[in-house]
């Protein structure tokens, strides 16, 4: 049986931390989809054509990694894809307590998708993607934070 995982977010827009998160869990798994989510109770900065599309391009020479978007629970698009496992990044002890009880729903919803943790490279502890929208929407230079294949 083939090993799924599912890398779900906004990615609003994609950091460096995302992308040290998606190059450390490749090799875990036979297919690696990032899922761009679509939330329609929150208002992106970046457009869903211009997340794909920088995510595609990133990881464009990786064929194990799929980039597609999509809306409504993570757990039934998991379920439409065959993935088994759902990837999260974690910085801190916050995100920690927020993403378990996502999983731990995700898990009484589904009970045999798991929700694998991967901490982050301390380099990237720092950076989130509200923040680097905060930069970018005071003028301030995001580069740092993000691929260069991330243009605005």
């Amino acid at each position: 049986m083939q090993r799924i995982c599912l890398f779900p977010g906004t990615f609003d827009p994609i950091t460096l931390g995302h992308v040290d998160i998606i190059h450390r869990a490749k090799s875990l798994f036979d297919k690696l989809i990032i899922g761009v989510g679509i939330n329609s109770t929150k208002q992106p900065m970046f457009t869903i054509e211009q997340r794909t599309g920088w995510i595609k391009e990133i990881f464009k020479d990786i064929p194990t990694i799929e980039v597609t978007s999509y809306e409504g629970l993570t757990v039934d698009f998991c379920k439409k894809t065959g993935a088994q496992y759902i990837l999260r990044g974690i910085r801190y002890v916050s995100d920690f307590e927020y993403e378990k009880a996502i999983a731990d729903m995700n898990r009484m919803l589904v009970p045999d998708i798991e929700t694998i943790f991967l901490t982050c490279a301390p380099l990237y502890s720092t950076i989130s993607s509200t923040l680097v929208r905060d930069v970018i929407r005071n003028g301030g230079n995001a580069r740092m934070f993000i691929p260069d294949q991330v243009q605005f």
